[in-house]
C-alpha cells in the first residue's frame, strides 16, 4: 500500500513539473552589465590605435598643388648617431612640413701607417729587421701573414705630423719608409626637411650646439 502511494506521488510530481516547462511564459535572460557602475568600459589597444588614426587623417589636411610649389627642401649634416639625428628631428617637427632622416656612409681616418714596403721572402724581412735593430730601432714588427706579409710595420699614428717625423727618421738611417692614411666607412646621418620658401627655418638657433659641426644643402623635395 506504501510503495503504491509513494508511485502515485512521485508521478504527479513529474506531471506537474512537465507541465511549468510547457506552459511557463518565455523570459528572456537579462544580460549582466560589462563592468560595474563607475568602472569605464575596457578598450583593446589595437581599436584606441585605429581610432587615433583616423583622427589623425581628418586633422592632417594633405597640402594642396600652391604649398607643394612653395615648398623648399635642404638636408642638414651630417650627424654622427641616429640619436644625434632622432633629437634634431624632435626639435624641429614642429617648425616644418616635411620631416625625414636618411643613412649614408663616409670615409674616415682612423690614422697613419708607418712601414716598410713588402719584402719578397720572409727571410729578407727579418734581414732588414735587423738592420733597423742594429741602428738603434725598437719599435717595429714584421708581419708574418696577411695581405701585407712581409711588410715592416714601423708605427700607427694618429696625428699625421708624428707620423711623417717618424717616416723622416727611418729614412735618415738609409731605408725608404712610407707612410699612408688608415681609413674605414662609417655610418652617418642626414636630416632632410620641407619648408615654406617664404619662412626660411633657423635651425641653427634651434639646435644650438648641437650645430656646431653641421652643413646645410639644398635638395630637390621629397
Amino acid at each position: 500500500m506504501f510503495v503504491r502511494a509513494l508511485f502515485l506521488l512521485l508521478l504527479a510530481a513529474n506531471i506537474g513539473a512537465a507541465s511549468w516547462l510547457v506552459l511557463a511564459p518565455d523570459r528572456q535572460a537579462t544580460p549582466a552589465p560589462v563592468s560595474d557602475p563607475g568602472v569605464p568600459k575596457l578598450v583593446l589597444l589595437s581599436e584606441r590605435d585605429r581610432g587615433d588614426d583616423a583622427s589623425a587623417e581628418l586633422a592632417a589636411a594633405p597640402e594642396s598643388r600652391a604649398d607643394l610649389d612653395n615648398d623648399e627642401c635642404h638636408s642638414i649634416g651630417t650627424f654622427p648617431t641616429q640619436a644625434d639625428v632622432r633629437a634634431a628631428i624632435g626639435i624641429l617637427t614642429p617648425l616644418t612640413r616635411r620631416i625625414q632622416f636618411r643613412e649614408a656612409h663616409a670615409t674616415q681616418a682612423r690614422g697613419y701607417w708607418v712601414y716598410l714596403p713588402a719584402l719578397e721572402t720572409r727571410e729578407q724581412a727579418l734581414a732588414a729587421a735587423r738592420q733597423l735593430s742594429a741602428k738603434g730601432v725598437r719599435d717595429y714588427y714584421v708581419v708574418t701573414a696577411g695581405d701585407q706579409q712581409n711588410t715592416i710595420s714601423l708605427g700607427l699614428f694618429r696625428d699625421q705630423n708624428n707620423a711623417e717625423r717618424r717616416r723622416a727618421e727611418i729614412a735618415a738611417l738609409g731605408f725608404e719608409p712610407q707612410s699612408i692614411a688608415r681609413t674605414e666607412e662609417l655610418p652617418v646621418y642626414w636630416l632632410d626637411y620641407a619648408t615654406d620658401r617664404a619662412h626660411p627655418l633657423d635651425w641653427r638657433g634651434r639646435l644650438g650646439a648641437r650645430a656646431a659641426h653641421l652643413t646645410e644643402q639644398t635638395i630637390e623635395c621629397f
